[in-house]
């Protein structure tokens, strides 16, 4: 009862950002990618994956399940940490980083299950429901089910990290 509590009151809060279907069919216009980059939140994330050069790669068929960390995730990190990502000798690293944050397949809210996911970075990360709130790797999944034509996002608090290998 709770999770359906939670996932209400995310979806009314996403109204704005579900504007990108088409008025007649209901079916989503843009990809996850175009969605990111026309919401002003996702900015850094959005010039991340262009320095990354994982743009086109999202762009495509999918589908994708993208665990989207905002500006405001990004600026948790420590200082400097961003534009050292952003750097072009660090493109494989901040490309590994964000791929921890994108699973294979569309998995919509009301179908997440706890447990390890492959992300596709190849690693594994951990996703926790306890008292109707939606962790991954103890990010907060803030927003649920932005629908693009290839896929979905979930808007979480914190930027993830695999660990270290």
């Amino acid at each position: 009862m709770k999770i359906t509590t939670v996932l209400f009151a995310a979806a009314a809060l996403l109204l704005p950002m579900t504007a990108q279907a088409d008025p007649e069919t209901k079916k989503p216009t843009k990809n996850v990618v175009e969605i990111a980059a026309g919401a002003e939140d996702f900015s850094t994330l959005v010039a991340a994956v262009k320095a990354a050069g994982l743009a086109e790669a999202l762009s495509g068929k999918g589908p994708f399940t993208i665990f989207a960390p905002t500006n405001a995730a990004f600026a948790k990190l420590p200082e400097g940490t961003v534009a050292t990502l952003l750097k072009p000798e660090n493109k494989e690293k901040l490309a590994a980083v964000l791929k921890y944050h994108v699973v294979s397949g569309k998995v919509m809210a009301a179908d997440v299950k706890p447990g390890k996911v492959k992300t596709l970075n190849g690693a594994k990360a951990t996703i926790a429901i306890a008292g109707g709130k939606v962790t991954i790797d103890k990010a907060n999944v803030v927003k649920t089910d932005i629908v693009g034509t290839n896929g979905v996002i979930h808007v979480i608090d914190s930027v993830i990290l695999p660990a270290a290998k």
